[in-house]
């Protein structure tokens, strides 16, 4: 040995990590963790019609989808093993009012969307959102009476929209709204209502984030919101806060919890792993989305290298999956590996 190799390792006390990263096959069997199809969701929008496919300019290589090209949709996301869909609504203005009383139609966009999806694509999982955010006139997640959200009133008709989505064959309810209370109201419903085996999905932390300007356009309600959300929604400030919320929605029976939005929010999702136990999700939201693609298509990021990256971060941060604008393309990505 060279004097500098003594050196080195009296320093080191002869524990050199650089050993298990010198060949392909040391860092991989060494690797802690990994990112497969089974980790995904994808979240697709939909819009009235039939043979309609539409462009979101702020997303791009997203698109609104009627319901028969939907259906198409997921059978290729189930050829490739994605487990589950997530489906968010684009509804005519003329159907929106204050209440989002559309919400309440058993023949709704997302109703028929499921029931069409189940019957041509029964194996995929579906997950239903019943906030009231695409059905309302003013943009908001709930009722909106005298300038106020209120609580109550909303979370009565979100349980009775998830028993409809319920019927309609949603496999898991992921209410966004983030009433208080919601989750056992809708537990409680679908109970009643012959659904036990129904699961929600809680989204137990919501942030009032400014990553969610690009949905807003997706689902139509951008130009439409009447003020902000943060009446409702957790200031991103606030982690105890986050987990505390979190904690009620497992109190009242969620049967996995979501973190919304994803990369700004690790720290709250390794807590919430910590804290529960229970299966945690984070979602990339539209604005994670266009940003990589954005930096891609400047040619100022590796996009696909990026894209992998920042789900692998999720894993490391204790999610069981991601809810993501990427899910196709990364299952093709790992197809092909």
């Amino acid at each position: 040995m060279t004097d500098r190799t003594h050196l080195v390792d009296r320093i080191t006390g002869h524990r050199r990590m650089r050993r298990n990263r010198k060949a392909d096959w040391t860092r991989r069997m060494v690797r802690e963790n990994t990112l497969s199809v089974d980790d995904l969701i994808w979240p697709i929008f939909l819009v009235p019609g039939t043979g309609i496919t539409e462009p979101i300019a702020a997303m791009p290589g997203v698109e609104r989808m009627s319901v028969d090209r939907a259906v198409e949709a997921a059978k290729a996301a189930a050829g490739l093993g994605i487990p589950a869909i997530a489906t968010f609504p684009n509804i005519e203005m003329a159907l929106r009012d204050e209440a989002g009383s559309n919400s309440l139609a058993a023949d709704n966009l997302i109703n028929t969307a499921t029931r069409a999806i189940k019957a041509a694509v029964p194996e995929i999982g579906i997950i239903t959102d019943v906030a009231l955010d695409p059905f309302t006139s003013h943009g908001h997640d709930g009722i909106l009476r005298d300038g106020e959200i209120v609580n109550d009133e909303t979370v009565e008709a979100i349980a009775r929209a998830a028993v409809i989505q319920a019927d309609a064959g949603a496999d898991i309810i992921a209410p966004s709204d983030m009433m208080d209370g919601r989750i056992g109201a809708i537990r409680a419903a679908l109970d009643a209502a012959g659904h036990q085996g129904v699961g929600i999905m809680a989204y137990a932390t919501k942030f009032a984030s400014a990553f969610y300007g690009p949905y807003r356009e997706a689902i139509g309600t951008g130009g439409l919101l009447k003020g902000d959300k943060k009446s409702y929604y957790i200031d991103p400030a606030n982690g105890t806060e986050a987990v505390r919320d979190a904690g009620l929605d497992v109190d009242e029976g969620a049967d996995m919890l979501m973190v919304k939005p994803g990369l700004p929010y690790l720290d709250i999702c390794w807590r919430l792993k910590e804290a529960y136990g229970l299966p945690v999700f984070a979602y990339q939201v539209s604005g994670e989305y266009t940003m990589v693609k954005a930096a891609a298509a400047n040619g100022w990021i590796d996009g696909e290298r990026v894209m992998l990256e920042t789900l692998l971060s999720f894993k490391r941060a204790g999610c069981d999956g991601i809810l993501s604008y990427f899910a196709m393309d990364v299952a093709k990505i790992l197809a092909r590996r």
